[in-house]
């Protein structure tokens, strides 16, 4: 129960008002406790869908089928993917918006603290939904993470606990955005015009927008296909005069924008580590803000690139590949900046800059073969192959997991009150960055020789690669584990965090074009 300000504080008359162990969990409206359970939550999602992936990589290890037959092969990856996304990777931003967004506009907490404790809670179950339909019989959707029909309309139930999982892990999403929205455009304090506010927080005030524009497009999709399994429609039934390719167009239209709603989290807080290791402010400030606008919005005009076999008019194909083109313009920008931060800055290399540097250069090289698949001719030869499983693994992977590894050892000193161990960290981030390469770098090679995706076996020539891959991602799944270890040293105790542990340079936390204001909001400014 949070005091009245100016009133008197009568929290303590009401012990029951604080109920302590797991019910304080559940209960809880604190946005920091509710960004640590969505980190938490987000890790744990992690570890199963990594799971799922070492699975697919142990089939794939050499020509032959070994460890899982083809079908449970195909619930693996399409299990992987909904796990990754939904669980993982937009949780784990979701956790750093609730902790750090209110900190850094000078807020008390998050517009909507119930609320904020419900769309969290409704994360768990949703992910028991989604994994427990490998158990039921037929299995999960065997589909990919896309749902596809025709194939997704005749499967079994477990194909139902999909549609019901990602309806509510979207409700949370939607809910979430609502609250951060609201936070960001009303309780900033007096003084923070939004031209000020840290980039970390203009990201997350792009995404909530995304979010809650094609959260409902998805549900629409998943909705249409459930009658159609269920209430004799055919949206996506040939047979009955409707078309599987029109889901493609709603998916897509919702998968674009999706794949920066995970990006653009990524580029906040690699907008708030970068210039606090080179000593300096964000060099852009203002082109930052547009940029990253302007990448939304051109998220919704591109969404076909991803259907460019599917016997589109030409004009058609033209269009979505000029349009996929210009991205590269607001992201270029966005990597220019970053760079220029850097140039002749103080720089010092600890666990945090090392993960926003590697981010920088694999998130670059993923935007690269993005450019390659643009381009419609090529995109044809490649469509289905490895290379587009190369690209999107370097844009998730090494853009989205390795800046919130870079976000989650700029803040722990600041979550926990402890420095973490950064001989472990720079240890977690070498071995990532190696193995990650390992896995990934030799699809693209996979790809171009013509290596279907989604495919449990393999003809020999593709033998070799695959088992380099098979290997980098053992030795990638397994030094995550290190991370777990540094998080857990650094909950337990250890050195104590400085009041600025990153050598004064926390306070351009507030990367803002102005001198940077006295204090840090932890505590809300009185206004006179």
């Amino acid at each position: 129960m949070a005091a009245i300000p100016g009133g008197a504080d009568h929290s303590h008359d009401h012990a029951h008002d604080h109920p302590s162990g797991f019910m304080r969990w559940v209960t809880t409206t604190n946005h920091k406790d509710i960004g640590s359970m969505y980190l938490w939550f987000s890790f744990a999602m992690f570890i199963v869908g990594g799971i799922m992936a070492l699975v697919i990589r142990a089939e794939l290890f050499q020509p032959g089928l070994q460890v899982v037959d083809p079908d449970r092969f195909n619930q693996m990856t399409t299990l992987h993917g909904l796990i990754m996304v939904f669980g993982a990777i937009m949780p784990a931003f979701v956790g750093f918006a609730n902790w750090m967004i209110p900190l850094m506009i000078g807020a008390s907490d998050m517009a909507f603290a119930r609320m904020n404790n419900w769309s969290f809670w409704l994360l768990p179950p949703a992910a028991i939904l989604l994994t427990s339909s490998l158990l039921v019989p037929g299995g999960a959707a065997a589909s990919g993470w896309t749902l596809y029909p025709p194939l997704t309309v005749q499967m079994g139930i477990g194909m139902d606990m999909a549609i019901f999982a990602v309806h509510i892990l979207g409700i949370s999403s939607i809910m979430g955005s609502i609250n951060i929205v609201t936070t960001i455009l009303n309780m900033r304090a007096p003084g923070m015009t939004l031209m000020k506010m840290p980039l970390f927080c203009w990201t997350w005030l792009i995404t909530a927008y995304l979010v809650i524009a094609v959260m409902p497009v998805l549900a629409g999709a998943v909705t249409m296909i459930l009658t159609d399994r269920h209430f004799g429609t055919s949206f996506f039934n040939a047979a009955g005069g409707g078309d599987p390719v029109l889901y493609q167009h709603i998916f897509w239209f919702f998968g674009h924008p999706e794949v920066y709603i995970i990006a653009i989290p990524a580029f906040g807080v690699v907008s708030q580590v970068i210039p606090a290791f080179s000593r300096k402010p964000l060099f852009g400030y203002a082109s930052m803000v547009y940029a990253t606008s302007s990448i939304a919005i051109l998220s919704f005009i591109v969404w076909a690139h991803h259907m460019y076999t599917v016997g589109m008019p030409v004009a058609g194909q033209l269009y979505f590949m000029f349009a996929t083109m210009l991205i590269a313009i607001p992201t270029g920008v966005k990597v220019f900046n970053w760079v220029a931060t850097m140039w002749r800055g103080s720089l010092s290399f600890e666990t945090p800059m090392l993960f926003s540097i590697g981010f920088l250069f694999l998130f670059t090289l993923g935007g690269f073969s993005g450019l390659v698949l643009s381009m419609t001719a090529v995109d044809v030869q490649l469509h289905d192959s490895y290379y587009v499983v190369a690209h999107f693994h370097y844009v998730m992977v090494a853009g989205a997991l390795f800046s919130a590894y870079a976000g989650a050892y700029y803040w722990l000193p600041k979550w926990t009150g402890h420095m973490y161990d950064e001989k472990l960290g720079k240890l977690h981030f070498w071995l990532s960055l190696i193995f990650f390469n390992m896995t990934f770098f030799v699809q693209h090679f996979l790809g171009l020789a013509g290596m279907p995706r989604r495919i449990p076996d393999y003809s020999l020539q593709f033998a070799e690669f695959n088992k380099i891959s098979s290997i980098g991602a053992f030795g990638f799944g397994l030094s995550q584990l290190v991370f777990l270890v540094v998080v857990l040293k650094c909950l337990k105790g250890g050195e104590k965090a400085s009041a600025k542990p990153w050598d004064g340079a926390e306070g351009l936390e507030w990367t803002v074009p102005s001198p940077a204001p006295h204090h840090t909001f932890e505590v809300p400014p009185v206004v006179k």
